[in-house]
């Protein structure tokens, strides 16, 4: 790092929690959660966003560079298989749907609940209602707790009042045991008439000048209800006050410190305290909140259907501590996860859409927070003993992140705190001793019996009244300069001396409508109110150090050496599964007595339903020409294949196994070994396998054994056969990742530091083994090394090589720059052979004359002192011996160059180029079991760039050069993997993703 205290953290979890993203429908997940998993009782909060209305453009959006849906335009309908089940199920009978599509889910939810969670819905206008009583019934009228409205907008257009706020229902689990953390906001004091006086600091209630830390305001002080220790007489400032029926709101002795603490004043008969608008500045929040409106300055949305991350931020900081678990059932955008990421919560969040996640996932990728101070860690404690002016704990530090976190907190001074804080006669009495004195002695040197109260904050005897009116328009006109008329001030002098008995000229007026006191005056007057400053100083801090503290839950400390990124999570789907039909009762559906007369039309099996289909519309495949049309296809009675069909391959007749996958779910990898086994045992001479998606480890099959396999994708138009209004492109095959792999051999230090491609230096030093290496002069070795670096080297073995090969690519030098990685010699071998490309492959391509060319260029150069052109450290770097010995090592590279994706809007095969690639993964070490995500990439990078912002923010953090390589369609150099094998998984904007295994 470029700064050696700044640091990219991420908080850690308990028991190494992954936070988790899950595809699939919210109840089958949710279900799941609570069953299987263990989490039934732990979720703290969750935060459920539905769609508003049974409009489809508030319930998904198609692809993650738009968020243009349009209600009513087929192109913009999803085509993903969940979310066209789950928008069948839940609206097939309008709000009646709605509302079972929301009571089934809001019951496992609570089941999730731990006993002091809460529930939020988000809801709009429309809906409200319905929602309340349905929440009701399934929580419990008297575990409901609010009714939040928020702000979304200035405006959507109505024909009669325009609509400008949404709905928070929140009900929790139990509202007796409920998590409850309240949230204050900073009083806006010019919206508060109340506050229109000032308490300075010399303890003086005045009028007030409008600055807002030393407001006041004057409160009752009286009570409803009192006791005959409040009910008397109170004489202040040599004036009787009684409290009325009630009674004073403390006893004596709290009201004399009130006094003594100058909390004290009068309004004609009325006696009331003082209340500055320091002793607590903030206000709890209500349930109506205007400050979530999204303006057009805030964040950029993401999502069709977005909530400002202000309204969930508030609500999870409301119901829960850093470490609480927070579950979102519709992920949309993200915002969720984006917010518990941010306070430090776990998080699981579910969605039907690749798309939404695909956004989330970038989302939350791309994001930086501010690191929060742990409570349990050594800084926070430093901040903390700092915060309470005592010294630091010395308890040992875990960084618990369940410990909460540093938190901003205020005073909240009330009346009883410094009625019963006896600290404040202690301090009036050690001040009395030194003040009365000092006021006797004024009041002698000036004639005067003032009390405390009465003595002014300035020195000097005050005019009368009406010479202070005359003083003031004399000022006013001498402000106007040389437009001043000296015949009104000769008028106003004249008054002046009228008022006061005694003339004064301009040259002798005064600063201030006020006669000087004798020098003796004004330093007793002086230092008594240095007294009565200091004494107000003393008594303020101590009402402050003994008052309560309110905590800021959503103002945490942070540590500005720190930029904090999102933790680990986890992207998962539902396991695959056959669905079973379920009645409106959710009660399963026995075809064999579900009768016409029963009450159930009769139901179409889906297979039947794909070969009838298959029959008419066939498979197309990446060009017209190769449709494949059957000559016959009829229901087979097989364990995995469902139906046989003959079509003609050229002038061949196929034989072809029919594959059905399920309607809801996925194929695997063993689905298609299984159904290749049954029908090479029945005779069949292809497996053609129909589904709606394919797992990643299923992409790279093409034969098993002697039976080729043919994956067609159905498109999504087959969930709704009965309202289908073309047969066009129903069954698709489409292609693989577009992939190269280079290769080379590298001489490498005992740091495993590249130094040279081991083939070129062999050549031009003149060696066959390492041993030979390790044996040069050490001039020799190094000056071997940077030779086997010089761009002429290489442009040399690329024109050598090119007349052997393709001229057109390669003559003329390599003109890449190979920035550290693979050649471009290697790459150029890879793009003609198809294969992983070696260097070794066209050094063996050189012909004995273009070896001894290259011989009298190495000799050439050797003379040459210019530095090496290549880009590899290591090659430029002086060896010594904690380099040796040297040794070789096989680096591997791959390029990503598009992807053939069956586009679902248009049912058309597109061969995408890397800008339609969302992202793509690499297994470096593929176990043909697992895909392991050793090397991840993201593309894409751009207007939409969504991990602009944290680049922008690590600049100074993080390696340029090492950032840049995770937007690239070229990986990083890595080593020959153990098993022979390496797996690329590519997914698009649309969330199709595939997967393809190269050998190596």
């Amino acid at each position: 790092m470029a700064d050696e205290q700044a640091k990219t953290e991420f908080y850690r979890h308990d028991a190494n929690w992954t936070n988790r993203m899950i595809l699939g429908d919210s109840k089958y997940v949710m279900a799941s959660l609570a069953e299987r998993e263990g989490l039934r009782g732990k979720v703290q909060c969750i935060y459920f966003d539905p769609p508003y209305g049974i409009k489809f453009n508030s319930n998904f959006q198609w692809s993650t560079t738009t968020r243009d849906v349009k209600d009513g335009k087929a192109e913009h309908i999803t085509r993903e298989p969940e979310q066209v089940k789950a928008f069948r199920d839940t609206w097939r009978d309008g709000i009646h749907s709605y509302l079972t599509y929301l009571r089934d889910r809001l019951t496992v939810a609570r089941d999730l609940l731990t006993e002091s969670g809460s529930i939020f819905v988000q809801i709009g206008d429309e809906n409200v209602h319905r929602v309340r009583s349905l929440m009701d019934e399934v929580f419990g009228d008297e575990n409901f707790v609010s009714l939040i409205s928020f702000r979304t907008t200035t405006g959507k257009a109505s024909s009669i009042l325009d609509s400008t706020r949404d709905f928070i229902i929140w009900f929790a689990k139990s509202k007796e045991n409920i998590k409850y953390r309240k949230l204050w906001f900073y009083r806006d004091y010019d919206k508060d008439l109340n506050y229109r006086h000032d308490f300075d600091e010399y303890g003086v209630f005045k009028n007030s000048d409008g600055n807002p830390y030393r407001l006041a305001r004057m409160n009752p002080i009286t009570s409803q209800s009192g006791s005959n220790t409040t009910m008397f007489e109170y004489s202040f400032q040599n004036r009787g006050f009684r409290p009325g029926k009630g009674g004073w709101k403390t006893n004596l002795k709290g009201m004399n410190r009130l006094n003594k603490a100058s909390r004290l004043t009068f309004s004609g008969k009325t006696l009331g305290f003082i209340r500055p608008a320091v002793d607590f500045p903030c206000q709890a929040f209500n349930d109506i909140w205007d400050d979530t409106r999204q303006s057009g300055f805030g964040d950029e949305k993401k999502y069709v259907v977005q909530t400002a991350t202000t309204v969930i931020q508030r609500c999870i900081t409301l119901t829960t501590d850093p470490g609480d678990l927070v579950l979102d059932p519709t992920c949309g955008s993200g915002t969720t996860a984006y917010v518990a990421e941010q306070w430090g919560r776990r998080w699981i969040t579910i969605d039907t859409s690749r798309v939404s996640l695909a956004l989330a996932r970038a989302r939350l990728m791309g994001a930086k927070y501010d690191y929060y101070l742990l409570a349990d860690s050594e800084e926070g404690q430093e901040k903390e003993a700092e915060l309470q002016r005592r010294p630091p704990s010395m308890k040992p530090t875990y960084g618990d992140i369940r410990q909460g976190f540093v938190y901003e907190r205020v005073p909240h001074i009330m009346l009883r705190d410094i009625a019963n804080n006896a600290e404040i006669d202690v301090i009036w009495d050690q001040f009395q001793e030194k003040m009365e004195p000092v006021r006797a002695q004024l009041n002698t040197e000036l004639g005067k019996s003032w009390e405390e109260w009465e003595i002014p904050r300035e020195a000097g005897e005050p005019w009368p009244e009406p010479a202070q009116d005359v003083h003031a328009d004399i000022k006013a006109e001498l402000e106007k300069g040389i437009e001043a008329s000296k015949v009104r001030l000769s008028n106003l002098l004249t008054k002046l001396t009228e008022a006061l008995g005694r003339t004064l000229s301009l040259e002798e007026l005064p600063e201030k409508p006020r006669d000087p006191w004798p020098d003796k005056a004004n330093q007793l007057h002086a230092k008594w109110w240095k007294l009565r400053i200091k004494r107000q100083n003393e008594m303020d801090a101590s009402i402050a150090a003994n008052a309560e503290q309110e905590y800021l839950y959503d103002r945490p400390y942070t540590d500005k050496n720190k930029v904090r990124v999102a933790g680990p999570f986890t992207v998962e789907s539902l396991s695959p599964h056959r669905t079973a039909a379920l009645d409106e009762n959710d009660e399963i559906i026995d075809r064999k007595t579900a009768a016409p007369g029963n009450g159930y039309r009769k139901t179409r099996d889906f297979g039947e339903l794909i070969i009838d289909n298959l029959r008419e519309a066939g498979i197309q495949q990446a060009h017209k020409e190769d449709r494949i049309t059957f000559e016959s296809l009829e229901p087979w009675p097989g364990k995995n294949i469902a139906a046989e069909g003959f079509y003609y391959e050229g002038e061949t007749r196929r034989r072809a196994g029919i594959l059905i996958g399920p309607e809801f779910g996925t194929v695997m990898r063993a689905d298609l070994v299984d159904a290749a086994r049954e029908a090479a045992d029945v005779g069949f001479d292809v497996i053609i396998s129909c589904a709606f998606s394919y797992e990643a480890h299923a992409a790279d099959v093409n034969k098993i054994g002697i039976i080729p396999v043919l994956k067609a994708n159905m498109n999504a138009d087959l969930h709704t056969a009965d309202d289908l209004t073309g047969k066009g492109n129903l069954f698709v095959i489409f292609g693989e990742p577009d992939v190269d792999v280079a290769s080379e051999e590298w001489l490498v230090d005992r740091h495993h530091q590249k130094l040279a491609p081991y083939e070129i230096f062999k050549i031009i030093s003149g060696t066959d083994r390492l041993e030979e290496i390790n044996r040069l002069k050490h001039s020799d070795l190094q000056a071997y090394l940077k030779l086997s670096n010089r761009r002429e080297i290489w442009d040399y073995i690329t024109n050598a090589a090119g007349r052997h090969l393709d001229t057109r690519k390669h003559s003329g030098g390599s003109g890449k720059a190979d920035n550290g990685g693979i050649s471009a010699v290697a790459w150029d071998s890879a793009g003609i052979s198809g294969r992983a490309g070696n260097l070794s492959d066209y050094l063996g391509a050189l012909t004995t004359g273009d070896r001894d060319g290259l011989q009298q260029l190495v000799a050439r150069l050797r003379g040459n002192k210019q530095n090496a052109k290549r880009s590899d450290e290591g090659a430029n770097q002086a060896l010594n011996a904690s380099h040796l010995p040297l040794t070789n090592t096989h680096y591997y590279q791959v390029r990503i160059n598009g992807v053939d994706v069956f586009h679902p809007q248009t049912g058309e095969i597109r061969s995408d180029n890397a800008d339609g690639i969302a992202c793509w993964f690499l297994d470096t070490d593929y176990n043909e079991e697992s895909f392991f995500v050793r090397h991840a990439y993201f593309l894409g990078a751009g207007v939409n760039d969504p991990y602009k912002s944290l680049k922008t923010t690590l600049k100074n953090e993080i390696n340029k050069q090492a950032w840049e390589t995770l937007n690239s369609d070229t990986s990083v150099p890595f080593e020959k993997p153990a098993s022979g094998r390496i797996a690329v998984k590519v997914i698009n904007h649309l969330g199709d993703e595939v997967m393809k295994v190269f050998r190596v």
